[in-house]
């Protein structure tokens, strides 16, 4: 049997989903029998296979070049795209930041944080530059959206199982439940 390529990587996010990721345990280990994760945040292989992928996941918001970069190669490399967790699906915390001028974020948070000694804000052509903060069906298209501050490991293992058999998972009641 084919296994089911898929691919994760995360935006301006906190880690929170890929740990609800990591929190499906023993489910997670079953799964590896019909998937084959190809890139993720937290091995070394970054970016989806050239050749592309069943199922990408995107957590995180849109806040940089890179993470416009990182938005439409994985839209272009997968079949189907899961905006997972708070963040992807609505903006999230990271929306937050576009109520304070740029400039004036950079500054508090390079040179007048408490801890800071001797700051500056870092500046080079090979560094992402900052863009307002966006949802990432602001700039591809998505296919599914999983909303959750992190989304519980059962929703996460409901959306991918649902993938596995060629559904459309159908968000509603215990599945979007929030303790």
């Amino acid at each position: 049997m084919t296994k089911i390529k898929i691919a994760t990587d995360w935006l301006a996010a906190c880690a929170g989903c890929h740990m609800s990721i990591l929190d499906m345990d023993e489910r997670l280990v079953e799964l590896l029998d019909k998937i084959e994760i190809t890139s993720c945040p937290i091995t070394d292989l970054k970016h989806p296979p050239k050749d592309g992928v069943t199922v990408g996941i995107l957590t995180g918001a849109v806040n940089n070049t890179s993470h416009l970069e990182v938005s439409k190669m994985m839209r272009e490399r997968c079949q189907v795209l899961v905006s997972l967790g708070d963040c992807s699906v609505l903006g999230g915390v990271p929306l937050m930041r576009n109520q304070v001028d740029m400039e004036e974020a950079l500054r508090r948070a390079y040179i007048e944080t408490e801890s800071t000694v001797d700051g500056f804000i870092p500046r080079s052509e090979e560094l992402a530059k900052p863009i307002p903060a966006r949802p990432v069906d602001q700039v591809v298209k998505v296919d599914v959206y999983l909303p959750g501050c992190p989304p519980s490991a059962e929703a996460i293992h409901y959306v991918l199982s649902e993938l596995l058999e060629g559904r459309v998972p159908v968000l509603k009641d215990q599945v979007l439940k929030y303790d």
